[in-house]
């Protein structure tokens, strides 16, 4: 990953989607659906979710970049041993690759997100090509266990703000990007990881890590059991912002095979 970090992409956008009402819930029911979010995130950087304003205690794990054949299914045992459910960033030529894997993340109730076929830096890429990304790691995802992401996060942040809402009116895809990173890319080790994200973490943050980094699995049970500790539970992406769960509702798609 280059130095151009993900905090430059974050200093333009706004401070995320005011949720006051948002009730977290680590069980699986799923979270109140009276929230309107409609016509919320249509316009400009509005088609983006940093995080949700709310006093409950309440934040999304979200991992990038797997499945990883061996490192997810460690992962995947730590979240269930604490009956966390998280949002998996996938990509999708790694998709296809472990469909098995895909299978048993949605089994035990984890939201899939959209994290690019190849995972590029979408600077300078076309809306076609943006689109393209996008749309092959849908279908790989769809093949491999029914549903297709509603949700989908540009590789390193990487998205122009208009591109954001391309996407969203092209696709109905919402851009979701981060509030706390502990940048466990660069390998700090597993207790900096950890600590990071037990005290940065505030109500209704998006943390980001990746299961990819023997470091970060690591990390996790020390990361969430002190989120724990300190009265935190923890949602999915969808239930956080308060949408119904993702493998119940529809993406726009592509008119023609790409």
């Amino acid at each position: 990953m280059t130095c151009l970090t993900r905090r430059k992409m974050l200093a333009g956008l706004g401070a995320g989607l005011c949720i006051p009402g948002l009730v977290g819930r680590a069980s699986a029911q799923a979270l109140p659906r009276s929230i309107n979010l409609t016509g919320a995130i249509t316009r400009g950087e509005h088609a983006t979710v940093t995080r949700v304003r709310t006093a409950t205690p309440v934040v999304a794990m979200t991992f990038d970049d797997g499945p990883h054949s061996s490192l997810t299914p460690q992962l995947l045992d730590i979240l269930s041993a604490r009956g966390i459910r998280a949002t998996f960033y996938v990509i999708g030529n790694r998709v296809s690759a472990h469909p098995l894997l895909m299978q048993r993340m949605v089994a035990e109730g984890h939201e899939i997100g959209n994290h690019t076929w190849s995972h590029p830096s979408l600077f300078g890429y076309s809306d076609a090509g943006v689109l393209d990304q996008l749309d092959r790691t849908a279908a790989a995802v769809h093949d491999a266990v029914g549903s297709s992401p509603v949700t989908m996060r540009p590789p390193y942040g990487h998205l122009y703000g208009r591109q954001r809402l391309m996407v969203h009116q092209a696709r109905n895809l919402p851009t979701v990007l981060w509030s706390v990173d502990p940048q466990d890319w660069r390998r700090p080790g597993s207790a900096a990881v950890a600590n990071h994200i037990v005290d940065r973490s505030r109500p209704g943050d998006v943390i980001l890590a990746h299961d990819i980094h023997v470091g970060t699995v690591r990390a996790m049970p020390a990361a969430l059991d002190g989120l724990i500790a300190r009265g935190y539970r923890f949602a999915t992406v969808s239930e956080l912002v308060g949408w119904p769960s993702w493998d119940t509702r529809t993406i726009r798609r592509a008119t023609r095979a790409r």
